[in-house]
């Protein structure tokens, strides 16, 4: 059953340990009862009587179908799940002297990932005395962001960190249709593109 893992959360009708508990409801009167008549209530209108307050003194109660009240509170967790928008971070990396074919095969790889909704960070690997080519570096990353103009915004510029130098994109519309069929896809948050023929000398 759908519910179960919401069950156990409330105590209902005979689990009640309070002597009398503050009933709230639409079609009974807002007050305090000892748990007794309150339970006569629930049994009167075919329903559960259920712990919503426990911690409240006393706990608050309404009188309501518990597997209805569990369909409603699963309806809720579900639509509130769907409005949290799950943006991935794609990595997209260059070599300081990346070459026009490469360069442009991750440019079509970042354009596709930001129709998607998702976030792209560049960056250029610096190794050993490829670091004297960091001026190269940003100039390719400030290319890189404005060949994507139309499909992103730059939320960071260009810093060199350590042997990287990073920039980061964020998409100029979120949430295309595409969006759920690729994250599903996804292993993972980040996504690495290399093109075979960059690999860096040892």
């Amino acid at each position: 059953m759908k519910n179960d893992n919401l069950k156990g959360q409330h105590r209902i009708n005979e689990q009640i340990r309070a002597k009398e508990v503050r009933i709230v409801g639409d079609e009974v009167e807002s007050k305090v009862y000892p748990i007794a008549q309150a339970l006569r209530l629930a049994e009167e209108h075919e329903a559960d009587l259920v712990e919503i307050s426990p911690n409240a003194q006393p706990p608050v109660c309404r009188i309501i179908d518990y597997s209805k009240f569990l369909y409603q509170l699963k309806k809720r967790q579900k639509e509130q799940k769907a409005k949290q928008v799950k943006v991935n971070v794609k990595e997209i990396r260059f070599g300081p002297q990346t070459d026009d074919h490469d360069y442009n095969f991750k440019l079509k790889h970042a354009k596709g990932f930001l129709e998607d909704g998702d976030k792209v960070k560049a960056y250029v690997f610096f190794k050993g005395r490829s670091i004297l080519f960091k001026e190269q570096g940003e100039v390719l990353l400030l290319r890189f962001a404005n060949d994507l103009e139309d499909y992103a915004k730059v939320d960071q510029m260009p810093i060199l960190e350590g042997k990287r130098m990073t920039i980061q994109l964020s998409p100029k519309k979120l949430g295309s249709s595409k969006k759920s069929a690729v994250s599903q896809k996804s292993a993972g948050p980040k996504v690495f593109v290399e093109a075979e023929s960059e690999k860096e000398d040892e």
